[in-house]
């Protein structure tokens, strides 16, 4: 079926394609009458508005960009449904893309996302991602732009963390208050900010009780449950077994875990595990996962009403770092038998 334009309903009418613009647009030096038939047209003729059209000449879209790194874990999910919560009562869409953790992926992503001419973005790097050029030149230009949960110090934009240097202290300190003392933390890729966080926190924690740390007390892991499993089959061949492990999110922790429980080891009798995130298996594996808990549907809804804030800002914006508090859910893998 052929697509009616305004062209369309203007010769209908037999009147000028201005006329039917200022209709459309309800401006003032139209009459009532004449607009009420040219709406009253178009209608019947099944005339709807071009999007790009009006977009242009609006100078936006209504419509928002997110890119996460991926949707295996429930993590990123939950973020997309606050930020879609807020843009949705605004009139806005929400388009998603992933990175597959892949930064030419990402930067596909990006400049697709660009070309359809969104009115800002919402970002969580990709593992791969260390040159964040190309995101200063998107700053720069007065692009708006906000990062959540894996962000750039080089990147002077707003941005949405948790403290992750508190909870991976706390989560630390519970394994030690429980009587552990030769603790081991699977750590994240060195690139993120918060893989230094956590271990940072993990470290400090040691110092306030004046624990040890030893050469092979920080393994960089990775973020994945195949990482976990890895670098703990590694320990038990070289016979190197920690009283407990503080693991950098809960698939290395359940990664971990599926390696200890294969070799006969007994959790948390053995070895006492916590993780970081709260992902859906935590309660639900045996023995449960002691994990942060992240506040994810509000890390969503504040990157959404940051975005916002910077999209409707006339005047001069400064970047702000909200940062979310945590809560540590203590489950049987981390409490030591008495």
């Amino acid at each position: 079926m052929k697509h009616v334009t305004i062209k369309d309903v203007a010769r209908k009418l037999k009147c000028s394609v201005s006329t039917v613009s200022r209709a459309f647009n309800d401006k003032y030096d139209i009459r009532k009458e004449t607009r009420d038939q040219i709406l009253a047209t178009a209608k019947e003729m099944g005339y709807s508005p071009n999007p790009i059209a009006k977009s242009l000449l609006k100078q936006c879209s209504n419509q928002i960009g997110v890119v996460v790194p991926e949707f295996i874990n429930s993590f990123f999910p939950e973020v997309i449904i606050g930020i879609q919560e807020v843009f949705l009562k605004k009139g806005y869409q929400v388009l998603i893309m992933q990175s597959g953790e892949s930064t030419n992926t990402e930067l596909e992503n990006i400049k697709t996302l660009e070309k359809n001419m969104v009115d800002g973005m919402i970002v969580s790097l990709s593992l791969e991602t260390k040159n964040v050029d190309y995101f200063k030149n998107l700053i720069n230009s007065g692009f708006p732009l906000v990062l959540f949960n894996r962000v750039s110090n080089e990147l002077d934009t707003s941005k949405v963390v948790i403290d992750d240097y508190k909870w991976a202290f706390f989560a630390t300190e519970h394994l030690i208050y429980q009587g552990f003392r030769n603790i081991f933390h699977f750590a994240g890729p060195g690139g993120l900010m918060f893989t230094q966080n956590r271990r940072n926190g993990f470290v400090d924690a040691h110092r306030k009780h004046k624990l040890p740390i030893s050469e092979n007390s920080i393994m960089e892991a990775g973020l994945l449950m195949s990482d976990g499993e890895r670098v703990m089959e590694k320990l038990i061949a070289m016979h190197n077994i920690p009283d407990a492990i503080f693991a950098v999110n809960d698939p290395t922790a359940i990664g971990a875990m599926k390696a200890l429980k294969k070799h006969g080891f007994k959790i948390p009798d053995d070895v006492a595990l916590v993780g970081f995130t709260e992902s859906k298996l935590a309660p639900l594996i045996d023995p449960p996962l002691t994990s942060v808990a992240q506040p994810t549907h509000e890390i969503g809804t504040t990157a959404a009403r940051l975005l916002l804030d910077r999209i409707e800002s006339k005047g001069i914006f400064v970047p702000q770092t909200v940062v979310l508090n945590g809560r540590l859910n203590v489950r049987e893998s981390s409490m030591k038998l008495r």
